[in-house]
């Protein structure tokens, strides 16, 4: 191209630029623009040698790392403020339920772990909702379902998080639930310009979003399209949901006015609920299950969630020589790989709601329960295994961590489960509902089979890691956890991995590239990972996809030094990681 050597003719090659941003721009930016947006590349391109990095956040005082930067500020406002990391936490959730609406919200579940400073003990809370006290397989069954709906208002299970965030708290926090959501609400009335990757994947969920009067109304702008990154959006829907909450406390879903909105429409679209099922909701304090790898015990929450597939697998390769393996070498990757699929089997098999599992959670992490599985991990062969029933595989969900200067620690994950949950939002309340309904199974006799006021299979799992101090207890060093559905226990295993084994640093931790597991023998591996190590993969009989298409998971933690803390948050997503 000659510049200046004629007309400037941009017709039909501006469709990659957001609306909003043309009448600002001068025909030579206009043009200046679709070059770079639309110019051929010749030749193929070599694989990047890493992914874009961060360095780690150090803070004397106080840390947290969120999915966004706007939950991330609102949070360390809390922790500057003298608040403390409950404080902050519920403050940063209330916040991504306005800004990743997709993710997360109070239409959603809610787990968490959290480190008590004045009781020196890790306490774990599950405030997941049950189904409603409608739904039954036999219900579906004349409806013409041979699977779990995925969406839609009968996918539709009881909402806990607004349950979990009180129940903190209540027993943890020093603000008032009104307090932690007055800068969402200031945000939702007053508008905010939404971030790049959120922006991505709110325009492809577009054609769903149309479907659905109150989602269309919520989410697209003017009830037709989503806001582009950097574009302004307000959700007054929410912010009047937020100050009804903050005037009634959690009451005002779990049986009040919202609560009756809620019901009302989720049964006219066909759903199961009823008004009772959210007046008996209750969060759950549980005690947190645990497996020891190289020193260091790692916890994560008992079933109905899928942490305890994390702990099978680092328990199956504790005895491997990963470091002599090579970070992200074909060896390695393949023995990470097979103890996935291993523990992805016992999941599906035996992991549901607590009540109708015939199988104790510490059966599937005793000795010799994990030496069996490990024998049959096959170190010059890919298995092609596949997990009994649907797997499942999609999640969408925030998860932050966040620390103060007393030394609580909190490891926190809220989700919808798939983008925007069910795609119903009841007109006028701002926030999706969840589509939890979605982890049960049609299948009699499992123990996620769908029931009447059953807990469904969760995906979404917070993790922590405790250590032996000085004086010979168990100290707190670590909250992180990994978004992304079945990415979940795999990315928890290789951000452990990569501390504990090779010695990285926290935000490098996060950074190194990921492989995920999908089914059978597919696999997909970030593009960092060069062309040899696929060929060797490739001839164990991995059969490698397309990782453009494969989410790898969203990554945060927290890490407590010797004197102040650091954090760090995934590049994967629009995070921050910040302190004080």
């Amino acid at each position: 191209m000659v510049w200046g050597a004629g007309p400037l003719d941009i017709r039909g090659c501006t469709e990659k630029i957001p609306p909003f941003m043309i009448p600002f721009l001068t025909r030579t930016q206009l043009l200046i623009l679709v070059c770079f947006m639309t110019s051929p590349v010749s030749g193929q391109q070599p694989r990047p040698t890493a992914l874009a990095g961060r360095s780690t956040v150090y803070a004397p005082n106080g840390v947290i790392a969120t999915s966004q930067p706007l939950a991330s500020a609102a949070g360390l406002a809390v922790l500057e403020r003298g608040g403390n990391a409950v404080d902050a936490a519920v403050t940063a959730a209330a916040v991504l339920n306005l800004v990743e609406p997709h993710m997360t919200g109070i239409g959603g579940d809610l787990f968490a772990l959290m480190w008590s400073a004045k009781e020196q003990r890790l306490v774990g809370l599950n405030a997941s909702g049950r189904s409603g006290s409608l739904l039954t397989r036999q219900a579906l069954l004349e409806r013409g379902h041979q699977t779990m709906p995925a969406d839609g208002a009968e996918s539709v299970t009881v909402p806990g998080a607004l349950s979990g965030w009180a129940a903190l708290l209540e027993r943890y926090g020093t603000v008032t639930l009104a307090q932690a959501l007055e800068p969402a609400i200031r945000l939702a009335e007053n508008g905010f310009p939404v971030t790049p990757i959120i922006a991505r994947d709110w325009r492809s969920q577009e054609e769903r979003l149309r479907q659905d009067e109150g989602t269309r109304a919520t989410f697209l702008l003017g009830g037709t399209r989503a806001p582009w990154a950097g574009e302004w959006f307000k959700n007054p829907d929410l912010a009047r949901s937020y100050r009804m909450i903050a005037m009634e406390g959690p009451r005002a879903l779990y049986g009040g006015e919202l609560g009756r909105q809620v019901v009302e429409q989720v049964r006219q679209l066909g759903g199961f609920l009823a008004l009772e099922d959210l007046e008996r909701h209750a969060p759950l304090w549980v005690e947190p299950i645990s497996a020891v790898f190289r020193g260091y015990r790692v916890w994560e929450l008992p079933p109905n969630g899928q942490g305890i597939a994390a702990l099978e697998m680092l328990r199956v390769l504790e005895p491997y020589d990963l470091a002599a393996m090579g970070h992200n070498s074909a060896a390695y990757l393949h023995h990470l790989i097979e103890a996935k699929k291993l523990a992805f089997a016992d999941l599906a098999r035996f992991v549901g709601d607590p009540e109708q599992m015939t199988v104790r959670a510490d059966a599937l992490l005793g000795d010799a329960f994990v030496a069996a599985r490990r024998a049959l991990l096959d170190p010059g062969r890919a298995a092609d295994r596949v997990a009994p029933g649907t797997p499942v595989t999609s999640s969408e969900t925030i998860y932050l961590a966040a620390a103060d200067r007393d030394g609580n620690m909190v490891s926190f994950i809220n989700s919808v489960y798939d983008y925007f949950g069910s795609g119903v939002v009841v007109p006028g309340t701002g926030f999706a509902l969840q589509n939890r309904g979605a982890g049960f199974s049609m299948t009699p006799g499992s123990p996620s089979t769908v029931g009447p006021r059953r807990l469904p299979f969760h995906t979404i799992i917070p993790a922590f890691v405790t250590r032996l101090g000085p004086d010979g207890r168990e100290e707190p060093w670590l909250a992180f956890g990994v978004m992304g559905g079945a990415m979940q226990p795999q990315g928890h295993v290789q951000v452990l991995l990569n501390l504990l084994v090779f010695g990285m640093d926290l935000q490098q931790a996060i950074d190194a590239p990921r492989f995920r597991h999908l089914a059978g023998r597919q696999v997909a591996i970030e593009a960092p990972v060069g062309d040899d190590v696929r060929r060797a993969l490739a001839a164990l009989g991995h059969e490698l996809v397309d990782e453009s298409q494969v989410s790898f998971g969203g990554a945060q933690a927290v890490m407590r030094l010797a004197r102040g803390w650091a954090a760090g948050s995934d590049p994967r997503k629009d995070g921050l990681a910040v302190g004080h």
